[in-house]
C-alpha cells in the first residue's frame, strides 16, 4: 500500500531537477506534496519514572497519539514548569512534597492547563488506610450488588501489640498484611498472609492487617480512565479453609497476584467465580469515586466473596496503574485525552 502522495512515473529521471519537473508536467502529472502528520492540537507533557515511562509510552501508543494530533513532550523536573511547554495537559507520577508543591503551583498559575491529576488527591490514596475511608463511606445503592472494604487495622508502631489489638477487634484469620504506604517502591507492594496471631509481632509496621475474604482465587481489576472504563479478571490467593487454617501457622509472603502474567481472562473458571461485576455497579462505583478522590486515572482491585452472588469488597485503589497491560489501551487513553480538549471548548462556547 502506498502513502498518500507517492506516485510512479515511467521514463522519468530520479534527480530531482528542473528537467525531470518540466517531464512530469509534460506527462500531465502533477506531483502531490510530501506527506505530513496533522497537526498538532494537543500537547502533553509528562514527567514519569524510567519504568513507567518504559510501560506506558509504547510505541503503539506513541503512534496512534501522533495520528491523532496528540504529541508527548518529556518535562524537565530541574527546570520551572513555566519555563516549558505550552502544554494542554500535564501526566505526572512522581513521589516527592518539591515536585508535589511545584505541579501545584503550577496548576493553580494556569488553570486552562489540565493536571492529572492533583498531588493531594493522589496523595489521598498512597496511604491505604485513606484510600478505602472513600469506599466505606459510599453508601451506593444495592440495586446490582452489595460494595464494601474488609475489615482492618492499622498499626504505625510497637509490632508487640498487634496481637493483642487483633484479639481485641475480633479480627478474623488469616489476615493480609500491606504496607500503610504505596510509595511505588517494590516495598511498598510486599504482601503477607498471616495465619496466626503470635507471629503477627513479626511484621514490621507500618502496615494494614486486612481480613482475608475467600474469593474463588479471581479478582477483578476496574481500570478507570476519565469515564472510561475497562474491566478484567486475574488470578488471585485461592481460598483457606477452616481445616488449613488449623495446621498452618505463620506469616507467609506471596507475590503480586494481579500483574497481567497472572491474567484469566480466558481460563476455564467456575462461571459462578468468573462472572464479571454488573456494568451498572461499575459505573456507578467509578463514578462516585472520581469525585470523592478527585481522581481521573486509578485503577480498583474488586473480589467476589465466594458462595455469594453480590458481595463485592474493594480490596486496593492504585493511582496511575499499569495500563500498559489492559487491554487496547492505546485507544482508550488518547480518546481519553481528546475528550478532555472537547471538554474544555464547550465550556468556552457555554462561556
Amino acid at each position: 500500500m502506498r502513502l498518500n502522495g507517492e506516485i510512479s512515473i515511467a521514463n522519468v529521471d530520479d534527480d530531482d531537477d528542473g528537467d525531470g519537473e518540466r517531464k512530469e508536467n509534460e506527462l500531465g502529472l502533477i506531483r502531490s506534496p510530501t506527506p505530513t502528520a496533522p497537526p498538532t492540537r494537543l500537547v502533553v507533557g509528562y514527567a514519569l519514572t524510567s519504568k513507567k515511562r518504559q510501560s506506558f509510552l509504547q510505541p503503539k501508543l506513541l503512534a496512534l497519539a501522533r495520528s491523532k494530533g496528540i504529541l508527548f513532550i518529556a518535562v524537565d523536573v530541574k527546570q520551572p514548569l513555566s519555563d516549558q511547554g505550552p502544554f494542554d495537559v500535564v501526566l505526572h507520577k512522581l513521589a516527592g512534597k518539591e515536585w508535589s508543591q511545584m505541579i501545584e503551583d503550577y496548576g493553580q498559575k494556569n488553570p486552562n492547563v489540565t493536571v492529572l491529576d492533583p498531588p493531594d488527591a493522589i496523595e489521598h490514596v498512597n496511604n491505604r488506610q485513606s484510600m478505602l475511608e472513600d469506599v466505606a463511606d459510599l453508601n451506593l445503592p444495592d440495586y446490582y450488588g452489595r460494595v464494601t472494604v474488609p475489615r482492618q487495622l492499622v498499626f504505625t508502631t510497637d509490632p508487640s501489640s498487634i496481637p493483642h489489638e487483633v484479639t481485641k477487634e475480633g479480627l478474623k484469620l488469616p489476615l493480609v498484611a500491606k504496607p500503610l504506604v504505596v510509595d511505588g517502591s517494590a516495598k511498598s507492594h510486599e504482601l503477607f498472609l498471616a495465619y496466626d496471631k503470635v507471629s503477627l509481632a513479626k511484621l514490621e509496621p507500618p502496615l494494614v492487617l486486612q481480613e482475608f475474604v475467600n474469593h474463588g482465587g479471581v479478582l477483578f481489576k476496574v481500570y478507570i480512565i476519565g469515564e472510561f472504563i475497562k474491566v478484567v479478571r486475574r488470578f488471585s490467593l485461592p481460598d483457606v479453609c477452616k481445616r488449613e487454617l488449623s495446621k498452618i501457622a505463620g506469616v507467609f509472603p506471596f507475590p503480586r497476584v494481579s500483574c497481567a502474567s497472572a491474567s484469566a481472562d480466558g481460563a476455564d473458571l467456575d462461571p459462578k467465580v468468573a462472572e464479571l461485576p454488573p456494568s451498572p455497579l461499575l459505573e456507578m462505583l467509578a463514578r462516585e469515586l472520581r469525585l470523592r478522590l478527585g481522581l481521573q486515572l486509578f485503577n480498583i482491585d474488586i473480589i467476589r466473596e465466594y458462595g455469594t452472588r453480590d458481595l463485592y469488597y474493594i480490596i486496593d485503589i492504585n493511582y496511575f496503574p499499569g495500563y500498559g497491560k489492559m487491554p487496547d489501551y492505546e485507544h482508550i487513553f488518547t480518546e481519553f485525552l481528546l475528550s478532555l480538549e472537547q471538554s474544555k471548548y464547550e465550556k468556552v462556547l457555554v462561556a
